[in-house]
């Protein structure tokens, strides 16, 4: 006897169904995955209802999330990293480091739900936070102390976390079935990467986070 398909299974689409929502990601084919991989970089997100695509990205001092919603079939990742301080140090008063972080995770909660996610329903993944920075000091275990303290505050459990260290990872998340294959990498190999996120820092420390906050 034929099965039925389900009510996600009928509400999944491929990443051809939805190639028009977002022509601005960059999009290949990974043949070792069969899947259509979409490049995250730092301070970007993406959020997908797409069942053949996974989200790719290499974090060095960064976190990523990776979050989704099963039951409407939904999900994303994002890829930051907080900034420092005007003085360069950490700590002290609730600083624009913590506002840009919240602002990070919100931003991609608040897409899922858009989508018809719910944040009761919300499964969380998180990665990175790796102290690989030159000149860099604990970055990457304050972003970790970040993501751990924040979803702790919001009341969101996570169900799975590779954090702190001091190698690199590179993290492919299938953000329909939560399935997540993280390598993490000698140094030398992904330079590339820890040179992106250096330049990013740079910047961060020159562009102030814009922009509002709305909480679900």
């Amino acid at each position: 006897m034929k099965r039925s398909p389900s009510e996600l299974e009928r509400r999944q689409k491929t990443s051809a169904d939805l190639a028009f929502a977002d022509t601005s990601v960059k999009r290949y084919r990974d043949p070792s995955f069969n899947a259509i991989a979409v490049k995250l970089l730092p301070g970007e997100h993406y959020v997908t209802q797409a069942s053949d695509e996974m989200i790719v990205t290499v974090l060095g001092s960064c976190v990523s999330a990776c979050i989704r919603d099963s039951r409407v079939g939904v999900g994303g990742m994002n890829h930051f990293m907080l900034p420092e301080s005007a003085s360069g140090e950490w700590g002290g008063q609730i600083s624009s480091s913590l506002r840009y972080g919240n602002f990070a995770m919100e931003r991609l909660i608040n897409d899922i739900i858009k989508l018809g996610g719910r944040r009761s329903n919300l499964e969380i993944k998180v990665f990175g936070g790796a102290n690989v920075l030159r000149n860099g000091g604990t970055i990457g275990s304050k972003n970790s102390e970040f993501i751990e303290s924040y979803l702790k505050a919001e009341g969101l459990p996570i169900a799975a976390k590779h954090l702190y260290g001091d190698h690199p990872r590179r993290v492919h998340y299938f953000p329909i079935s939560g399935k997540v294959s993280m390598l993490e990498l000698r140094r030398q190999e992904e330079l590339e990467g820890i040179r992106i996120e250096e330049t990013y820092r740079e910047n961060l420390k020159q562009e102030p986070v814009s922009g509002s906050i709305e909480f679900f």
